[in-house]
């Protein structure tokens, strides 16, 4: 038994393999040609299957061998790809992330359980009888008829050559394993039994490569193979044997023509000559470590037997970039001390700049280089592609649409936009709540669609891009929208609205992200209770991010994110209102214009100011938080953009841009909804960190639209002021 680092190795991996199968496998469509699609999942389920024997994980191997069979039957044109299908291979992969789950425990391993308390529960093996029931009818209850229409669906570039069904071919194959498979984890005398189950082979190990004994190290494999092999199965089903282990080993696979006779296949070496001439000259091997990569052109391997003018096969190893696996806990720390190096950095910069020395000048500025260079690479170490989650999000729009009877196609793009892993993380949530909400609310059933002229199968649009120092995430469905009647007459019947209240159709599209509202006229298991879209909004306001909705009845919904690339470190712009400093987020900055006192009781005392022919209505800071000092004749406004969009806010002076390390405030003033958070400057001082979103919900103020002009935003009125004499 393989000690737990590798075991762990293996789970790990096998995730991202789970996670590609099914990726591929709802990538699939009926009735398709058999392509690399196929292969691919045959190759994910081949791999989990020798790598979970290879751990000591029978169950995982024997499941993974149906599916495989199964798959096998595709790649032959024996079985069609069906929706059937298709659902049956997501059944399967689910079946197997259940089994992976409880391999972590030691009952699964069939290693002795630690002591446990009473009423602690232990960990059962998931029952996939039905799974393997399925598969095993799929496999075997095709018709001669289905067999027909489907070897036709295969593709003239999809036959193999020497592939003939019932001719038996004899091949050549050269196997020289990289030193270090042994240290990896795997077995080469694993891959030569495997290799025995597809027909009648001749075994001949190499050992013209095995040193001198003071020069041999235990963990390294010196020996090579020549086999002979009568097999009907093809040069696809050879390879899959050595697909684990192909990336720096030499393989040539060279056909040498067809077979004598049925009858009489070459020679077959015993089980045991096979494993005798198979071991390696040195003790088993530790758990698994990196394995070197060597060269496909080895020089210690011997010249190809006469004769054969093929070309043989080698596989070289990709030229890949290498990766680590750590613990994000670790990251989190270094993200940490990296927002205190920063702080400090600032202290020291402003320290300088104080002292007036000239030889301070030089070192301090690049020191300020250094840790830029340094702040910048580590939040790219917690950057990932939100494609990440796309995966799950496909299988949500799959299985609902089937629960629904409904047709969708879901459309993404953007999967490589970068977010910081702790937005990532908490983006997921909101995102399955909307692509509910757009599935069960907005998606009309085919025979509806039909009725109203559009297409049968409706469509999700999923896209991500980068904008400025934000990203923004747009769904957006081609269903029935929001018809602002029908949610003014709901929010009326739950007394949420009073009836002669006058709303615009914007502000009765935003009741939708109200706790508790929803549209729907019974509760389901999908819909009805109104939390979806409040947890959206929630969760976007602990993001930080801003959500915009805009519905066209009877054409679609769209909603917008815009979040903030990472929660971690910004750039922010420092302004003074009085004796207070606040950042304000570089993220949703465009410019800066001036505000004189005489400007303040132009248009009626409305707040708002013309900014190159548009009025863009303006927040006094200095009555959002209730401070006492007087305005000076001058003022600045910062002009921000949240969408399209844009408010000012109003301070007495801009001190310039910052790198800001942004500090929790705490759980006692977590329902502050003016300020997001909290950084230390240079000279030890606390400034609050601006929310924009909040301080716009805070007066009250809606974007226009077409049918209201831009109005100005009413002075604010908070109940606790808030400032940094509070921390």
């Amino acid at each position: 038994m393989t000690s737990g680092p590798s075991i762990q190795t293996f789970l790990l991996e096998a995730e991202d393999l789970l996670v590609s199968i099914e990726e591929t496998a709802l990538a699939l469509s009926p009735g398709q040609p058999v392509g690399e699609p196929i292969h691919q999942l045959f190759r994910a389920f081949h791999t989990l299957k020798g790598s979970g024997a290879m751990f000591g994980l029978e169950n995982v191997a024997a499941f993974t061998h149906r599916v495989e069979s199964l798959l096998d039957g595709v790649r032959e044109g024996r079985v069609p790809v069906t929706t059937e299908l298709i659902d049956l291979i997501l059944r399967a992969k689910d079946h197997l992330e259940a089994l992976l789950a409880t391999a972590r425990s030691p009952l699964a391993r069939r290693e002795p359980a630690p002591p446990s308390d009473a009423g602690q529960p232990v960990a059962v093996e998931p029952d996939g009888t039905d799974i393997a029931a399925a598969l095993e009818a799929l496999l075997t209850d095709t018709s001669p008829a289905e067999e027909g229409k489907a070897s036709q669906l295969l593709a003239p570039s999809t036959h193999i050559p020497n592939r003939i069904a019932g001719s038996l071919q004899t091949y050549h194959i050269r196997f020289r394993p990289h030193r270090g498979i042994l240290a990896a984890g795997a077995n080469p005398v694993a891959l030569l039994k495997e290799l025995r189950t597809l027909g009648p082979c001749q075994i001949v190990a190499d050992t013209t490569a095995v040193p001198a004994l003071e020069e041999l190290q235990a963990d390294h494999c010196y020996l090579a193979w020549d086999v002979t092999l009568v097999t009907n199965a093809g040069p696809d089903a050879i390879k899959d044997v050595f697909i684990f282990v192909e990336d720096g080993s030499e393989l040539s696979i060279q056909p040498t023509g067809p077979a004598q006779s049925p009858a009489d296949p070459s020679p077959v070496i015993p089980s045991a000559a096979v494993e005798a001439s198979a071991e390696p000259p040195q003790p088993s091997p530790a758990s698994c470590t990196s394995a070197p990569t060597t060269s496909s052109a080895n020089p210690e391997s011997p010249p190809e037997p006469p004769g054969k003018a093929s070309v043989p096969r080698t596989r070289r190893p990709a030229a890949r970039e290498a990766s680590v696996r750590v613990p994000s806990s670790r990251l989190d720390r270094l993200v940490g001390l990296v927002g205190e190096l920063v702080m400090n950095q600032s202290r020291l910069s402003q320290v300088a700049a104080g002292a007036g020395v000239a030889g301070l000048v030089a070192p301090v500025e690049e020191l300020d280089r250094l840790v830029a260079e340094l702040r910048d690479n580590i939040l790219g170490i917690r950057m990932m592609p939100i494609g990440t989650i796309f995966g799950r999000l496909r299988r949500l729009v799959h299985d609902l649409a089937a629960e629904l009877q409904k047709e969708i196609d879901f459309v993404a793009a953007g999967e490589q936009t970068e977010l910081d892993k702790t937005v990532l993380d908490q983006l997921g949530d909101p995102l399955v709540h909307i692509l509910r909400n757009s599935i069960d609310h907005g998606i009309e059933p085919p025979a509806d669609r039909v009725r109203l002229g559009k297409p049968r199968r409706g469509t999700i649009h999923l896209t991500a891009a980068h904008t400025g120092s934000s990203v923004v995430v747009t769904i957006a469905d081609d269903g029935q929208g929001i018809d602002p009647a029908a949610v003014r007459a709901r929010a009326i019947e739950r007394g949420l609205l009073a009836p002669e209240a006058t709303l615009t159709d914007t502000d009765l599209r935003e009741l939708v992200l109200r706790p508790g509202f929803s549209t729907a006229r019974s509760v389901t298991n999908v819909s009805g209770r109104g939390v979806g879209m409040d947890v959206v909004k929630r969760q976007l306001d602990a993001l930080r991010g801003h959500l915009a909705l805009t519905s066209q009845p009877g054409h679609g919904t769209t909603l917008t994110l815009t979040l903030p690339l990472t929660l971690a470190i910004i750039d922010g712009l420092l302004v003074e209102v009085g004796s207070e400093q606040f950042i304000v987020p570089m993220s949703v900055v465009t410019e800066t214009v001036e505000l004189a006192r005489e400007q303040r009781h132009r248009r009626n005392g409305r707040r708002a100011i013309a900014v190159r022919g548009d009025l863009v209505p303006y927040v006094p800071l200095r009555e959002a938080f209730a401070l006492p000092d007087a305005a000076p004749e001058l003022e600045k406004i910062v002009i921000t953009c949240l969408g399209e969009d844009r408010v000012g806010l109003v301070v007495d002076r801009v001190l310039g841009s910052r790198q800001t390390v942004i500090q929790s405030l705490g759980r006692f003033y977590e329902h502050v909804g003016l300020v997001s958070g909290a950084t230390i400057l240079g000279d030890g001082r606390v400034a609050l960190i601006l929310d924009v979103a909040g301080l716009i919900r805070a007066t009250a103020y809606h974007p226009p639209s077409p049918s209201h002009p831009p109005r100005s935003l009413p002075p604010p009125t908070p109940t606790t002021p808030l400032t940094t004499k509070h921390l």
